[in-house]
């Protein structure tokens, strides 16, 4: 129903009906629109927070799962870096110790991990310190299986190269002697056979019957072929990383310089040539030019019982052929 206003008129004490102008009308339109508007917005926003609708609850539920999910993904990758700590731990101080090569620095497992600007796209996100949290630990995961992978091909290749070098080792006895019978003299100061006076013996003597076969004690190449004076028929032969072994009185050689040999392989006979006084073979054992006690070099043929028994019949001076 329209509304009526009236005004009271003093003068002549009555009510005159007062007809208001179409801008005071407007006005009261606008001012009823702007209220209306107002108070719409304020049951929109109740609704919006009080009442949910099936897609919001969708949303929300929604929302919850993902949280639950990223804190379990959290927890996985926690142990997931704890085994792989253990693997690097293993890695630098057992693996690595093993083979004689140096530890990977923790500044290099770690480097790449400061700063946060390059989550920064996600810290907008509800939950942004979860969500920026696990991002962050995933990307050392990665990062850290990257270096392990690095070290691991490394470790891989040192045991490769490991393995050749064993190969090459000087590790066997130049010829049969598993009952150490053929064990007549061992390295250092003896008598001479010939001279009769005291001189360093610089290797070892087994006495064999001529002919008996001599083996290379580990994987090399021939460098020496021939007969030298005082040794006779002399063969030298270079395993690398520094280890080079000598065979002499030899009856035969059955080598030629420059041959590549492995551990095992004949390479000669069992003589008396040169400055001997009876068949039998003189084995020398060189490390990084300095020659060495062989009977530290018998590991691949003797076990315990017979290595102590082969020092003692070595340490006895025995009778020296050379």
């Amino acid at each position: 129903m329209k509304k009526v206003y009236y005004q009271y008129d003093p003068q002549a004490r009555v009510y005159r009906r007062v007809f208001p102008t179409f801008g005071q009308r407007l006005k009261a339109w606008f001012i009823r629109l702007l209220s209306a508007a107002l108070l719409g917005g304020v049951f929109f926003i109740i609704y919006l927070f009080a009442v949910s609708t099936p897609k919001v609850g969708d949303l929300v539920t929604e929302n919850s799962r993902l949280q639950s999910q990223y804190r379990v993904l959290s927890r996985k990758v926690d142990d997931a870096l704890l085994v792989l700590h253990d693997i690097e731990e293993r890695d630098n101080n057992l693996y690595r110790v093993l083979l004689e090569a140096d530890p990977v620095p923790e500044s290099a497992r770690q480097s790449g991990f400061n700063g946060t600007s390059r989550y920064a796209e996600l810290l907008d996100m509800t939950n942004a310190e979860l969500v920026v949290n696990t991002s962050q630990k995933v990307d050392m995961l990665e990062k850290k299986l990257y270096m392990q992978t690095r070290s691991f091909n490394e470790v891989l290749e040192l045991s490769r190269e490991q393995e050749n070098k064993l190969a090459c080792i000087p590790a066997i006895q130049p010829v049969s002697n598993k009952d150490l019978k053929r064990t007549a003299s061992g390295y250092g100061w003896r008598s001479d056979p010939i001279y009769r006076v005291r001189r360093f013996h610089h290797g070892m003597d087994f006495a064999c019957d001529t002919g008996t076969p001599v083996y290379a004690t580990g994987n090399g190449v021939v460098t020496y072929a021939k007969w030298q004076s005082g040794y006779g028929n002399f063969i030298i032969i270079d395993h690398g990383y520094g280890y080079v072994t000598r065979y002499a009185h030899l009856s035969k050689i059955e080598v030629k310089q420059g041959q590549k040999v492995v551990r095992g392989e004949e390479i000669g006979l069992v003589g008396s040539t040169g400055k001997s006084t009876g068949p039998h073979l003189h084995y020398e054992v060189i490390v990084g030019k300095t020659d060495v006690n062989p009977v530290n070099y018998y590991f691949m043929d003797l076990n315990a019982q017979q290595y102590e028994e082969m020092i003692s019949l070595a340490e006895n001076h025995g009778k020296v052929f050379d």
